[in-house]
């Protein structure tokens, strides 16, 4: 049974089940109330949904996330194979809905606190999830309708951490948005976050970004990353009004980027070279055929519902199965088999 533990990134026991938290000590004597407060009104696509919590014994019950943390995959824990830039650039789209989830709560925004690779987690299908809330504290909004909040104290993992935060001890939701910045540059770089973003800075003003990036995912596209960069090194501005809106700058930014890659990968598919990506990454995240599940009526929510799956085009199937993480090489490969 102890093999089926292991430790989250703050410490905490985790039982690989559903998903069990066992609270460390520290967090179970405060903390666990308030935190299953706020977990309990969290239902979002990109929110670990919590399913049970025992007080007595300071357990929180979370569904189970198959393939482990974001961290996990960047740094390829367990000869896993990289991410490609397509999925990488879907999950930062993201993160950053489920954050502007957290941000739009009412009465009062939620600010994370702790947002790094290690705090998202991804499921079968890769698609991510933000978890690890414990930190979250609720903000009020300010007459000159900034959200912020003032703290004795910082709380975060260090290099993650909004240095205005650190020095004046106001939080707000561009804490969050610094977090998020460094996490972007780690998502295309796969570095350690202390010193990142000069190192960013430096290779695009000498204009040598495709060196810094991650060496093992070959087929990066340059303009557009280069955008990601930039939007990240925005994001993670030392000054806090220096740094882009979430939910009118950067998601949207974020989502054209999630939609190139969309585009993209529809076209390898239907190229005539169609076959495993040269860096096996699709291949690598495909289960049995036995495992697919696509309903057609989650293909389009405007039309009328199709009786069978030749009422819909092979394109729109696809475009369902990459939005939502299904697997497509599988999948065309079964729509093959039956033609």
């Amino acid at each position: 049974m102890e093999k089926n533990f292991c430790t989250d990134a703050a410490g905490n026991r985790i039982y690989k089940s559903c998903q069990f938290k066992f609270l460390c000590a520290f967090w179970r004597v405060w903390l666990f109330i308030p935190q299953v407060e706020v977990l309990s009104l969290i239902r979002h696509p990109n929110m670990v949904l919590l399913l049970g919590a025992c007080p007595e014994y300071g357990i929180l019950v979370y569904e189970y996330m198959a393939k482990g943390s974001l961290e996990d995959r960047i740094c390829k824990r367990g000869n896993t194979p990289a991410l490609s830039w397509q999925i990488r650039f879907r999950i930062a789209a993201e993160i950053a809905t489920g954050l502007l989830f957290l941000h739009q709560t009412k009465p009062e925004p939620l600010v994370h606190r702790d947002l790094k690779p290690g705090n998202i987690l991804l499921d079968n299908n890769y698609i991510s999830k933000i978890s690890d809330v414990a930190l979250a504290r609720l903000v009020p909004t300010t007459s000159e309708n900034v959200t912020q909040y003032h703290m004795t104290s910082a709380a975060g993992t260090f290099c993650y951490i909004d240095p205005e935060h650190q020095q004046t001890g106001m939080l707000g939701v561009k804490s969050d948005v610094y977090s998020l910045g460094i996490l972007l540059l780690q998502l295309i770089t796969a570095k350690p976050p202390t010193g990142l973003t000069h190192i960013v800075e430096q290779a695009i003003e000498n204009e040598t970004l495709k060196e810094i990036v991650d060496s093992d995912v070959p087929d990066w596209p340059i303009e557009e990353t280069l955008c990601f960069a930039k939007l990240a090194l925005q994001c993670a501005e030392l000054r806090r009004k220096d740094r882009p809106d979430l939910g009118t700058e950067v998601l949207p930014e974020l989502n054209r980027l999630s939609d190139f890659a969309e585009e993209k990968m529809i076209h390898f598919f239907f190229s005539k070279d169609f076959g495993p990506s040269p860096n096996h990454n699709l291949a690598s995240i495909t289960p049995p055929i036995s495992q697919i599940s696509v309903s057609p009526t989650n293909l389009s929510q405007n039309s009328a519902t199709p009786t069978n799956l030749s009422q819909v085009s092979i394109t729109q199937v696809l475009k369902n199965c990459i939005k939502t993480g299904q697997p497509t090489c599988s999948f065309l490969n079964y729509l093959q088999h039956l033609a």
